[in-house]
């Protein structure tokens, strides 16, 4: 279990408690099968609990501590749990896939050659859902983790290949650029809708889009240029490119968003990654709101299908036939077209997983071979 809090005891400056160190002290005769070390990851702190499984398989989660998000306080995260856990059995580091934030302590984890296994966040949340925690504050997020980690058998966790990083961070900065551009080109129409428009004014707005309109440019070369030269990438966007309204851009998102879909086990998983799966609230028969999608998930994975979506909603039979039979079914255009947002991103990580291109005749073929 999660234990509560104790405020009226003192901490020592370890981080534990004097009642946790006694219990740490008196199992030291019951052999620890594994040991957890859980953090929950924010942008400027990590907040660690320690937890561990004996012999009786009884979880137990007994020290935390708040450290710096900087190389700093991992150095002292590895010093504090050398001196909190039992040398003899294994060790795993557990932690949220959130955002950016837990991305140096990673590799700072796996430079020193610690197993660590990175968790989605929907994952998480949904097991926090389960455990009977009142007060939801870093410190039982941490806890959670750690008891998820003492539950469950997860992967370990692998340094991501190198492409997928550098995409990442090209995709990210064009994506950044087209919002910039977005508001410049508002700026242009608002000032030519005044009555006495500054020239000079117009002049530099319209400098200001052909800059970003270049670097979007340099942007995209750089992308293919980093496409071609890795044969197992170019192959994949090859793959993802067949389906219609996906080009290599989206590809090349979609591949570094997800790392190559290095986390995810099913298409249930992506779509929550993504933050395309549905939450629906019922209780009884007084409380049912409407289902809507979390948006918990990857903001650039959904902002990416976007645009496709609504492309093989236009040119693809499969794709304009889910989206007619949602919109006769409720109505609600938006809706429908992210439901096909949805399908699109399980269809490119099935394609990925069978190294197949996309067949549009794929459903008619397979009849045909039915009836003979």
């Amino acid at each position: 279990m999660v234990y509560p809090e104790y405020p009226t005891r003192r901490q020592n400056e370890e981080g534990c408690s004097l009642f946790h160190l006694e219990k740490h002290i008196g199992m030291n005769n019951k052999r620890i099968l594994r040991q957890i070390v859980g953090i929950d990851v924010a942008q400027k702190e990590l907040v660690v609990s320690l937890g561990r499984l004996d012999e009786d398989l009884t979880p137990q989660i007994y020290a935390n501590k708040a450290l710096p998000n900087n190389e700093k306080g991992f150095i002292s995260l590895i010093a504090w749990v050398r001196k909190n856990i039992q040398e003899e059995a294994p060790v795993l580091f557990v932690m949220e896939a959130t955002g950016v934030y837990h991305e140096s302590l990673a590799y700072f984890l796996d430079d020193k050659n610690w197993e660590i296994s990175i968790v989605l966040p929907n994952k998480i949340s949904n097991y926090f859902r389960t455990l009977e925690v009142k007060t939801i504050t870093d410190k039982t997020a941490s806890q959670a983790i750690a008891q998820f980690g003492l539950e469950r058998k997860l992967d370990r966790w692998k340094r991501p290949k190198q492409i997928y990083r550098d995409l990442r961070q090209l995709t990210r900065e064009r994506d950044q650029i087209v919002q910039e551009r977005t508001m410049v080109k508002n700026q242009l129409h608002a000032e030519k809708s005044e009555a006495f428009p500054n020239k000079t004014s117009l002049m530099r707005i319209k400098q200001r889009i052909q800059l970003l309109n270049k670097q979007e440019s340099q942007i995209k070369a750089e992308i293919g240029e980093l496409i071609k030269k890795d044969k197992e990438v170019s192959e994949a966007v090859e793959i993802l490119s067949s389906v219609p309204g996906i080009g290599q851009l989206t590809s090349a998102i979609v591949l570094a968003e997800t790392n190559g879909f290095e986390l995810i086990r099913n298409k249930k998983q992506i779509a929550s990654y993504a933050g395309l799966d549905v939450k629906e609230k019922e209780s009884g028969t007084s409380v049912k709101g409407k289902p809507r999608i979390s948006k918990r998930g990857n903001k650039y994975l959904r902002k990416a299908l976007y645009l496709p979506a609504l492309s093989a909603i236009r040119s693809d039979p499969r794709f304009k036939g889910i989206y007619t039979r949602l919109v006769s079914k409720h109505g609600i255009k938006m809706k429908a077209a992210v439901a096909v947002q949805r399908k699109l991103l399980e269809l490119l990580y099935t394609l990925f997983n069978t190294k197949t291109k996309y067949d549009k005749e794929y459903l008619t073929k397979f009849d045909i071979m039915i009836e003979q």
